[in-house]
């Protein structure tokens, strides 16, 4: 089942004076439980496409469709809410928020949702066990390691039970053996649970793992290559 779908995205930046064509005209399709690495040098598109499948920027021309619904078309509110119960976001710099402890930030969006009190609680404290974090859920960021505050993080874009999770070099301020228990935890959740990942990386280990790689140049697709599972 299609849960993402772009037609002819086209995404300029300062059209009225110096314009950037970041994408030009990308038609891509992303299915349910896939595992998925957008891939290409700096400045081919990578983070503006995610970001706009993410819902965090509007593309100039063409369409994003999430679950079937255009998202080019909600107005801002509406988008809000809408990323809010569909998408799961994991960021390079972790974007956890620092007076809150683990367990409180994975709550957060659930809160957010208007959850009960028991259902954050369990939740949150299944996802932080299953990322490996069951004895830190009462320690802040700043308490944790860079590896910890990632799981961390993959954790809170779980909370909301999304259709997928956008992971934008999610690995790139984490030595190799952080990398490697994240990803590790990433894939089991996607093979156990079906969770859908797409990241965008320049990590040779993330696409190593990934079972469908872009490659995205000049801000068109280059090449899509799918692996033999």
């Amino acid at each position: 089942m299609s849960i993402i779908t772009t037609k002819a995205v086209t995404k300029v930046y300062n059209p009225t004076t110096i314009p950037v064509e970041a994408l030009r005209g990308v038609d891509l399709t992303v299915e349910q439980g896939e595992f998925t690495a957008i891939v290409g040098p700096s400045g081919s598109g990578k983070t503006t496409l995610l970001n706009i499948i993410g819902g965090l920027d509007r593309p100039t021309d063409g369409y994003v469709e999430v679950n079937g619904k255009d998202i080019s078309k909600l107005n801002d509110n509406r988008l809000i809410d809408f990323r809010k119960d569909n998408i799961g976001f994991v960021f390079q710099a972790y974007n956890l928020i620092p007076v809150l402890t683990a367990k409180e930030n994975v709550e957060f969006v659930m809160l957010l949702q208007k959850r009960s009190k028991a259902e954050r609680d369990a939740r949150s404290e299944e996802l932080l066990t299953a990322v490996g974090l069951d004895d830190q859920m009462d320690r802040r960021p700043a308490q944790l390691s860079g590896g910890q505050q990632q799981r961390v993080a993959v954790a809170r874009a779980l909370a909301s039970k999304p259709s997928f999770v956008l992971a934008d070099e999610p690995t790139a301020n984490l030595d190799s053996k952080s990398t490697a228990n994240l990803l590790d935890i990433m894939a089991r959740l996607n093979k156990e649970e079906g969770v859908t990942f797409v990241f965008s990386t320049h990590d040779q280990r993330v696409i190593d793992r990934a079972r469908r790689v872009i490659t995205l140049v000049d801000g068109a697709i280059a090449s899509d290559e799918r692996k033999e599972s």
